[in-house]
């Protein structure tokens, strides 16, 4: 099966490029991942529970990363194992350009599966592995967008408590300071 889309992430090209070969990042992003370890140069391991129809798996795999032009393209190639439920295999490429609002991802997947979950038929392979891509697409959007945003939050400042705000003050002087505040 293929699927391809494309989304508008409000982070610069660097900030993008940088994410997507963050372990940390991947883990938060992947749906159902509960480790994720290793480099872009090396290549990730994974571990994935996943439900496809009646079928409930944990899926250990590899993902490597290939033709890499930074801060431009990549290719993600992963496979991962199930059990008795079967495999998994897939690739993506993926490119950012520089847009108006930051950066355009673009994204293109080819999916395999083999086993019992083959046999759930194309209809609900099709549906989850659209839902999977669309899900870590959108994970990412969110993760890289929040992280932009926390860099361009401006300081957040603080409401005193009763107990550090006018220190020194007799107690009479501080209930007043406070019941002129939240009155």
């Amino acid at each position: 099966m293929n699927m391809n889309d494309s989304r508008e992430i409000a982070a610069t090209p660097e900030a993008v490029w940088a994410a997507i070969l963050d372990p940390e990042v991947l883990r938060q992003c992947v749906p159902g991942c509960e480790e994720m370890q290793g480099s872009p140069e090396e290549g990730f391991d994974a571990t994935v529970v996943q439900k496809v129809g009646p079928v409930k798996a944990k899926f250990s795999g590899k993902v490597t990363l290939s033709d890499m032009v930074a801060p431009q393209s990549l290719r993600l190639s992963g496979e991962g194992k199930g059990g008795a439920a079967g495999f998994a295999k897939g690739e993506a490429t993926v490119t950012l350009a520089p847009s108006g609002a930051g950066t355009l991802l673009t994204y293109d997947v080819e999916a395999k599966v083999g086993g019992k979950l083959a046999q759930l038929g194309s209809r609900v392979i099709d549906g989850f592995a659209k839902k999977m891509a669309d899900q870590f697409f959108e994970n990412f959007q969110n993760v890289v967008e929040g992280d932009a945003a926390a860099e361009e939050a401006p300081a957040v400042e603080t409401v005193a408590t009763e107990e550090t705000a006018v220190e020194g003050q007799p107690q009479e002087e501080k209930k007043g300071f406070f019941k002129r505040l939240f009155s």
